[in-house]
């Protein structure tokens, strides 16, 4: 189910019954795996201490965020987390995504 935005030209609310309201897309086009550079780095914060492998800047559509997501953590044998333009995979990857990414034509940037 595709959510889309409602916009109304920044009109809260109408009594006026021929307001219309105009329907736009929410996401933009996948851009390919060359055009992209995602940046990999490690994180701890607000997760008790626990370690992550943060994949952020991923430009597309959320289900190929979440396909991109679920290669990795399959190729990490960890679980994890896709959402709002940010991969989370449990634990310390970092050298292992970067090498996964860059076979996959990402360019990556470290810390």
């Amino acid at each position: 189910m595709n959510k889309k935005k409602i916009y109304t030209g920044g009109l809260v609310y109408s009594t006026h019954q021929h307001v219309v309201q105009e329907e736009i897309e929410d996401e933009n086009d996948t851009l390919a795996n060359a055009l992209q550079t995602l940046k990999v780095k490690l994180d701890s914060k607000q997760r008790a201490g626990k370690v992550v492998t943060m994949i952020e800047g991923f430009i597309g559509k959320q289900a190929d965020l979440e396909s991109l997501g679920k290669i990795l953590k399959t190729k990490c044998g960890t679980g994890g987390t896709a959402k709002d333009g940010v991969i989370l995979v449990q634990g310390d990857y970092l050298t292992k995504i970067t090498q996964l990414l860059q076979q996959m034509n990402y360019k990556v940037k470290g810390k």
